[in-house]
C-alpha cells in the first residue's frame, strides 16, 4: 500500500509538472501514441553540457527517423525526469546514476533499462562554500543545497562521510541547481553540491571544496546515463538502434572535434562556444565500442562494471533510507540493456 500510494503521488506530481507540454498522462504503461500516424518518440533531457545536447541541436535522430515525431521535454533533475517515466510521459531519458538507481529499486521499481552513459561525472559537479570555509570537515553546522536524489546529492553524502561527518551534522536543502544558486546569492546558504552551469557561477564567488571526480577517485563514481522504458524498448526496437548509433556519432562528434560540438552545446545552453568546450571537457565521454566493455555496461552474457557501481549506490541509498532495499547485483546486470547495446553502430 505503501508504494502504491507513493506511486500514485508521484503520478499526479508529473500530470502537473508536463502540463505544459501536454504529454499524455496515464497509468505508467507504454502510452507513446502517434501524432497523424508518426510514432511519438519522447526524450526527457538536462541541462548538462555532455554530446546528448548534439544529438538534439544537430537533430541527429529527427534526420535518421524521418517518419517518427520527436519530440525534446526539459527537466531539471533524475528525480523529476522518474516522475515523469512513472507517468508515461517520457520514453527515453537522461538522469544520473543515484536517481537511476533509486528508480530500478523499490519502491519505485520503474520498468525502464540503462541503455547508454551519457558521461562519466568529472569536475562539472562539485561542493562549493563561501569564502572563508576550507574544508568539507568545516561545513558542520552549515547550511548546504544540493537537489535530493540526485548525483550531486549522493556525492555530498560520500563527501561529508569521508570527513567523517554524518547528514544530520549539516543543514541539508533541497533545492535546484538554479534554485541554489539564487539563495547563494542572498545569503541563505553556506555552500552547495550542484553542476554546470549553476556551478561555475557559484564557483565565481567560493571556493571548491571537493569536486564529483574525487569523489570518485575514493570509491563514489557517478555518471549520467540514458534509459529507456521496456515496453518502448521491445515495441520499437529499430528506434531504440537509432538513438544509439545517434549518440555514438555525436560523442565521436566531440572527440574528434569539441570545437563543433561545444558550439551545439553552447548553443543549447546559451553559453559562449569558449564555455561550452570547457564544460564539455569536464566530463569523460564514450564512445559504443568503449561502453561495450568490461568497466561499462558489457556484452550480451558478459554485464560489466556498472552493475556493480549501481549496486554500491544501491547499498548507499538504502543506508541513507533513500530506497527500501538493495536489489542483489544480478538484478542491476539485468536492468543493463547491453543486447541493445551491442547492435548499435560503432
Amino acid at each position: 500500500m505503501h508504494s502504491r500510494i507513493r506511486r500514485t503521488t508521484l503520478l499526479a506530481s508529473a500530470c502537473a509538472l508536463l502540463a505544459l507540454n501536454a504529454t499524455a498522462c496515464g497509468d505508467g504503461g507504454d502510452d507513446a501514441g502517434s501524432a497523424g500516424g508518426k510514432t511519438q518518440v519522447r526524450i526527457a533531457y538536462q541541462a548538462i553540457p555532455n554530446a546528448d545536447l548534439v544529438v538534439k541541436n544537430h537533430k541527429l535522430l529527427e534526420k535518421a527517423l524521418p517518419d517518427a515525431e520527436v519530440k525534446w521535454v526539459k527537466f531539471d533533475s533524475g528525480a523529476d525526469v522518474n516522475t515523469a517515466v512513472i507517468a508515461g510521459a517520457v520514453d527515453f531519458a537522461l538522469a544520473g546514476s543515484s536517481p537511476v538507481t533509486k528508480g530500478l529499486s523499490a519502491p519505485l521499481n520503474i520498468p525502464y533499462k540503462v541503455l547508454w552513459i551519457h558521461d562519466l561525472i568529472g569536475e562539472n559537479e562539485a561542493l562549493v562554500a563561501k569564502k572563508g570555509v576550507t574544508s568539507v570537515k568545516a561545513l558542520k553546522g552549515k547550511k548546504i543545497a544540493t537537489p535530493f536524489g540526485s548525483t550531486s546529492h549522493y556525492s555530498l553524502l560520500a563527501a561529508l562521510d569521508d570527513a567523517g561527518l554524518k547528514a544530520s551534522d549539516v543543514k541539508l536543502v533541497d533545492l535546484q541547481p538554479q534554485d541554489a544558486l539564487g539563495a547563494w546569492q542572498r545569503g541563505d546558504i553556506d555552500a552547495a553540491y550542484v553542476w554546470t552551469p549553476s556551478l561555475t557561477e557559484l564557483e565565481k564567488g567560493g571556493k571548491v571544496l571537493v569536486t564529483s571526480r574525487e569523489v570518485a577517485e575514493r570509491g563514489k563514481p557517478t555518471a549520467d546515463l540514458g534509459v529507456v522504458t521496456d515496453a518502448f524498448a521491445a515495441e520499437h526496437p529499430k528506434i531504440v538502434d537509432a538513438w544509439l548509433t545517434a549518440q555514438d556519432k555525436a560523442v565521436k562528434l566531440a572527440k574528434s572535434d569539441p570545437g563543433k560540438a561545444a558550439e551545439a552545446i553552447g548553443a543549447e545552453l546559451n553559453l559562449s562556444p569558449d564555455d561550452g568546450k570547457r564544460q564539455l571537457a569536464q566530463l569523460v565521454l564514450l564512445t559504443a565500442e568503449q561502453q561495450r566493455g568490461a568497466d561499462y555496461l558489457g556484452k550480451p552474457g558478459a554485464p560489466g562494471a556498472l552493475a556493480g557501481n549501481l549496486y554500491d549506490a544501491a547499498v548507499f541509498l538504502k543506508g541513507q533510507k533513500a530506497i527500501d532495499k538493495v536489489p542483489g547485483r544480478s538484478a542491476f546486470e539485468k536492468d543493463l540493456a547491453v543486447k541493445e547495446l551491442s547492435r548499435a553502430a560503432g
